[in-house]
């Protein structure tokens, strides 16, 4: 951060001020100490990022009076000495010491991504002007008050920086023009021509500020209850697969979206990058250990199943405030086959998943098949698979899910990890147990991981056999599961999910046929439109069946191809590029009638 300070330093004496024309929506200027910057946008929305990231670098840059701010540090001794003093317990002082400095890094992590943003601007600032592309001699108008050397430090240092939006200023702007000999000519430079790359991080940055929702849609009708037994009972002999059960039993999710909410925690594959950067490899697996981990919170108290996705169905999920694009297809209906390929701060995400199933009568146990590829940039890679799930009582009793097995996170360098989620028993106290071990390529155990799925999973340098109430006092807080939404609902959605099947102002027209969200019976039944929703339910199933045909003429899906190495589905690109333009062109309506677009999906190669 220090060669970032600098280079920063080197531009404070640069942008005097700027300002908004009021005669062109779409044009501002920026005022340095040598010249007048003519900018042009594209659109009125664009100005405004260009404007409010301007205004926040100048306050930014007040901060460089004190140390780099991503240095800052956080006592926690104060705390921890009121805490003792009222009695509470070490272990659930050192638990919430832990929290605050796993909160405080994730904060300095945003802040170092925020100062490198508000740096590149002020740079493209000054290679505008460095490359001399504007031709007037001073941005400081005839008979304006011309600044000291001593002034424009000051001004650089955003003592008098201010930018001007009066109708006295347009009037300033007329007489500027006018001003122009004959022998000059004003140039009006596009920003997109001119920073592509920074325009692109404008609208990012302008994302950054989505409003996501708090609670689902009130439903517009009263939820009818189904009888289980009566549906049984109505569909002895039938095919199974040709009998369309109620949306009853489904939560407004698809299987592609579910995906996607395992990376809820992805803020640990960041902190993962970060560590080993800086040569702390064990913490970078112990990272990677309870990110694998926490995929699994969400199940906790989640009795309904997500919608199967249409063969080519897809999703896209682009939140820049957690620094995370994912995208997933459905690539195979016969086996069902799911692939995903996600990107984060300095790590790589991918994998395809099948889920084998075993039905006991009273429970169904879930085999996933597939293994989970995660890919730093500077080449360390990771590899795991899921471990088994039962889901049980599903005749009598509370609904409930557990998660058993070994999860073996193989690593490509110094270090792998074993975790071992326990069986619940039925007579278990203390259910949902994950105990594991981290160690080098000698098979030398580092580290000892520990805690629950549903929870927290913390760790203790060194080997534990059994960890015991004692050793709470050294353990290390890794990860801690986020609080319940105050909204619940029959779902138990958590508060991530219930962002992943909003339409946010501006996405719908952004998005492509295949989309998820677009899904007409998920959507009815999010804002509790339940006849609807069943009504679609079974106009979208009758075209699923087709699926098994389709791909038996030579279907393929459209953003993923099979690995031939690893027989892994990998993400062949140009999805995002695509969307840019909104350029769908060979995407299926696979939402609209069961005529509709069937001899493009067979036909597409």
């Amino acid at each position: 951060m220090v060669g970032l300070y600098d280079s920063v330093d080197s531009n404070l004496d640069l942008v005097l001020s700027f300002r908004e024309s009021q005669s062109d929506d779409r044009r501002f200027y920026i005022y340095t100490a040598t010249k007048t910057l003519h900018l042009r946008t594209s659109c009125k929305k664009e100005r405004l990022a260009w404007i409010e990231a301007l205004a926040s670098t100048k306050k930014l840059l007040s901060l460089r009076r004190l140390n780099d701010p991503t240095d800052a540090s956080l006592s926690t001794e104060r705390l921890k000495k009121r805490l003792l003093e009222e009695g509470t317990s070490e272990v659930l002082v050192k638990d919430c010491e832990q929290i605050m400095l796993l909160e405080f890094s994730e904060i300095q992590g945003q802040l170092k991504i925020l100062c490198e943003e508000r740096s590149n601007l002020l740079e493209n600032v000054r290679q505008l002007e460095a490359a001399n592309i504007e031709v007037e001699a001073s941005g400081v108008p005839k008979g304006e008050y011309q600044p000291t050397q001593e002034e424009i430090t000051d001004l650089g240092r955003g003592k008098y920086c201010e930018w001007s939006t009066t109708e006295s200023s347009d009037d300033f702007e007329k007489q500027e023009l006018e001003e122009g000999s004959q022998d000059d000519e004003i140039y009006f430079f596009d920003t997109q021509d001119s920073f592509p790359k920074l325009t692109t991080q404008l609208e990012q940055m302008t994302e950054c500020e989505i409003v996501r929702r708090k609670k689902l849609p009130d439903p517009a009708e009263k939820e009818k209850g189904v009888n289980l037994w009566s549906l049984i009972k109505d569909n002895i002999g039938k095919d199974l697969t040709r009998v369309c059960l109620p949306v009853y039993f489904n939560e407004p999710i698809s299987s592609l979206q579910k995906c996607f909410e395992e990376l809820e925690y992805s803020y640990l594959l960041d902190q993962a990058y970060y560590h080993g950067k800086e040569g702390n490899s064990l913490q970078r697996i112990l990272n990677v250990a309870a990110f694998a981990v926490s995929g699994y919170a969400s199940s906790e108290g989640r009795h309904c199943k997500p919608f199967n996705p249409l063969l080519g169905e897809t999703y896209e999920a682009d939140y820049p405030e957690k620094g995370v694009r994912f995208f997933s297809e459905k690539v195979s209906h016969h086996p069902t086959l799911i692939a995903c390929h996600s990107e984060g701060k300095g790590w790589k995400f991918w994998g395809d998943s099948n889920i084998r199933t075993k039905f006991w009568g009273r429970s169904i146990q879930l085999d996933p098949v597939g293994v989970l590829t995660l890919e730093f940039d500077d080449g360390e890679i990771f590899q795991w698979s899921k471990v088994t799930t039962n889901i049980y009582n599903l005749i009598f009793g509370k609904v409930y899910c557990d998660h058993h097995g070994l999860m073996h996170i193989r690593g490509n360098r110094q270090y792998s990890c074993q975790l071992k989620f326990k069986e619940q028993s039925f007579l278990e106290r203390n259910p949902r147990q994950v105990h594991g071990f981290v160690e080098d390529v000698s098979r030398k155990k580092h580290a000892t991981l520990f805690g629950k799925w549903d929870d927290s999973m913390y760790y203790i340098n060194g080997v534990v056999a059994n960890v015991k109430p004692k050793d709470m006092s050294g353990a290390n807080l890794l990860w801690k599961r986020s609080m319940p939404p105050v909204n619940l609902t029959r779902y138990n959605l958590t508060s991530f999910a219930i962002t992943l099947n909003e339409l946010t102002p501006g996405l719908q027209e952004k998005l492509p046929p295949t989309d998820s969200r677009l899904r007409p019976d998920q959507r009815h039944l999010e804002n509790g439109e339940y006849d609807m929703a069943n009504a679609e339910k079974l106009r979208l199933e009758t075209r699923q069946r087709m699926s098994r045909k389709l791909q038996e003429n030579g279907w393929q899906p459209q953003w993923f191809r099979k690995d031939s190495e690893s027989g892994t589905y990998r993400y062949v690109g140009g999805y995002w590029e695509k969307r840019e333009g909104c350029n769908w062109d060979g995407c299926p309506n696979i939402f609209g009638e069961v005529s509709q677009d069937i001899n493009n999906s067979t036909s597409r190669p």
